[in-house]
């Protein structure tokens, strides 16, 4: 009897997680748009253009769930979000995922319930000066004023290095990094804290860059990556092999150039599953066979978006470093597509 009835409470729990993982990727298809979670303005990474239309490292994620999905990479729609705002506008239902440098964090995955897919930017708190301030180390920031985002990882890791090198600051709370460009640059801060590849985005703005020194220490392991609510395992699911297909594409050669060729079909069976033009990956998904196609279609693959938005020959100027692919020397890894 207790056998049955804890099988009975097995299959309920099944169910109801079945109903609770269904909701998002169906609310989405039936909707026709994705309702995707980006910061309020970070050059490179997510920013209006003069057009008013959204680009940028982490909008390219949003585009290509969207491609995959719906078969359309302008289906989104973009909802600026603070530190502060960001977990309550997912939380709420208000945006289906969030993409806005955002770290991986113990308490942001279990405590607040939230599932990170994976990672797309391996980063680092930094520091930005004026060079005229004439600091060459984090450490001599002694008695400094500093601009930080509240509700973030940097305001505590600031904290915890300043303590640990027995040193003092004094914080200027900002709640975007708009608010913390102009603080700093206006004097009311001496120093600005934030994710290292912020720094050089911010920086790519100013009317004099090279006036500008990010200092040389990096406080903290920074792993930024999109997330969405936990229960949600369909739509993790997607959004997490979505970002999965973009790593994959550059391993394998597959470009925005050449994915019309490929996907006739290759010599490669990875790169045939990949593309839908072998097995059933799409339907494993929910999605059409083609799902990948479409996402990698959208803006390329992880190293074309990465070099066009962030990369060395653009204004934020970023190298790839830990950001290669495993087979260069970096970090960036996707499990196989099988």
């Amino acid at each position: 009897m207790k056998k049955s009835v804890f099988l009975g409470a097995m299959a309920f729990a099944g169910l109801a997680a079945g109903a609770a993982s269904a909701g998002t990727l169906d609310d989405v298809k039936a909707r026709g748009k994705l309702n995707c979670g980006v910061t309020t303005g970070l050059v490179g990474f997510a920013a209006p253009n003069a057009s008013g239309e959204w680009e940028g490292f982490d909008v390219a994620v949003c585009r290509a769930v969207a491609a995959a999905v719906l078969g359309d990479s302008t289906a989104v729609e973009f909802v600026p979000t603070t530190g502060k705002t960001r977990f309550t506008a997912l939380a709420s239902g208000e945006i289906d995922m969030l993409a806005r440098n955002t770290t991986w964090t113990f308490s942001r995955d279990v405590d607040l319930k939230f599932e990170f897919v994976g990672i797309n930017y391996y980063d680092g708190q930094g520091f930005m000066v004026p060079k005229e301030l004439g600091v060459s180390s984090a450490k001599e920031l002694d008695g400094a004023t500093v601009c930080i985002q509240t509700g973030t990882t940097t305001e505590l890791n600031l904290a915890d290095f300043f303590r640990s090198n027995n040193i003092s600051y004094e914080p200027v709370p900002i709640e975007t990094n708009a608010e913390a460009q102009q603080q700093y640059l206006a004097g009311s801060c001496d120093v600005y804290t934030t994710d290292a590849s912020g720094l050089a985005a911010t920086r790519a703005t100013f009317d004099d860059p090279s006036g500008h020194a990010i200092l040389p220490e990096i406080i903290s392991k920074e792993p930024l990556g999109p997330l969405v609510r936990h229960g949600d395992h369909e739509w993790g699911d997607v959004v997490r092999w979505t970002l999965n297909a973009m790593i994959a594409a550059e391993e394998l050669g597959v470009t925005s150039a050449n994915i019309g060729e490929m996907s006739a079909g290759t010599d490669n069976p990875e790169i045939n599953r990949l593309l839908g033009t072998e097995g059933t990956l799409g339907e494993m998904l929910g999605l059409s066979a083609d799902w990948a196609k479409n996402a990698v279609a959208a803006n390329g693959n992880y190293g074309e978006v990465f070099a066009k938005t962030i990369g060395e020959d653009t204004p934020v100027g970023l190298a790839r470093g830990l950001n290669a692919q495993w087979t260069e020397g970096g970090l960036l890894y996707a499990p196989p597509f099988r």
